[in-house]
């Protein structure tokens, strides 16, 4: 069965794996000349494991979420680790609904839009790199953020953040300014364990749907709905 890998995961989707299985080949072959039958025994089983991992951490679901304008959906795999009321001046401006979602190093790392929107602003910031499950490490990591407006009613502004993590060296984004993106539609990744979090204005006509500990999948799992919507 082929597996689905993003071009966002260029040059390691192709570099980390060929040195692998090169490792694995010279492994077998010195089997019993240069290495102790044993050792290639023991060792083999392992860079298969780990060959067929630096595949799936780039892999590439084929997903085809709801299309429904009330609904935010996730704009990362993962596992959420926070639901809270925050203020939001920069963007939003006031107070915001905020989720954020852990990536660990099984899921699929890919980034999509929560809803039908328009990138407003792009803003990238260096920083640390220390464990994305603490969400306290947003505020020190290294992050990138796009400021997004609702193409549908009510015209809303969000925020998508994507932070790097402990593990995480780089963090992929393929919009671009005035980029208009569909719900689910991808455009972009974090390689190796990182955080997303979403961000929405905090009123009374927004519910939310999920509860920390919850797993979801991005495009998939709706994180927000809009109990009253303009026609």
């Amino acid at each position: 069965m082929r597996i689905p890998l993003t071009k966002y995961g260029w040059p390691e989707v192709a570099i980390y794996p060929a040195a692998i299985l090169a490792v694995i080949v010279i492994v077998g072959a010195a089997s019993g000349s240069f290495l102790p039958v044993l050792a290639g025994i023991v060792v083999e089983p392992v860079l298969v494991i780990l060959f067929v991992f630096s595949l799936m951490f780039f892999r590439d679901p084929r997903r085809a979420g709801p299309q429904d304008g009330k609904l935010l959906l996730s704009p990362a795999d993962g596992r959420i680790t926070d639901v809270e009321t925050v203020y939001e001046n920069d963007f939003i401006g006031g107070s915001a609904l905020k989720i954020g979602i852990f990536l660990s190093i099984f899921d699929a790392h890919i980034n999509r839009a929560p809803c039908n929107v328009r990138v407003e602003k792009i803003t990238y910031k260096k920083g640390k790199y220390t464990n994305a499950a603490n969400p306290r490490s947003a505020k020190v990591n290294e992050s990138n953020e796009l400021a997004l407006v609702r193409t549908d009613s009510p015209k809303d502004r969000l925020i998508v953040r994507q932070i790097s993590g402990a593990i995480a060296r780089r963090i992929v984004c393929a919009a671009t300014m005035g980029q208009e993106l569909v719900a689910g539609e991808k455009f972009g990744m974090i390689k190796f364990g990182s955080r997303t979090e979403l961000y929405a204005p905090q009123t009374d006509s927004i519910k939310c749907l999920v509860h920390v500990g919850q797993k979801v999948k991005a495009g998939l799992t709706p994180l927000l709905r809009y109990e009253q919507c303009e026609k």
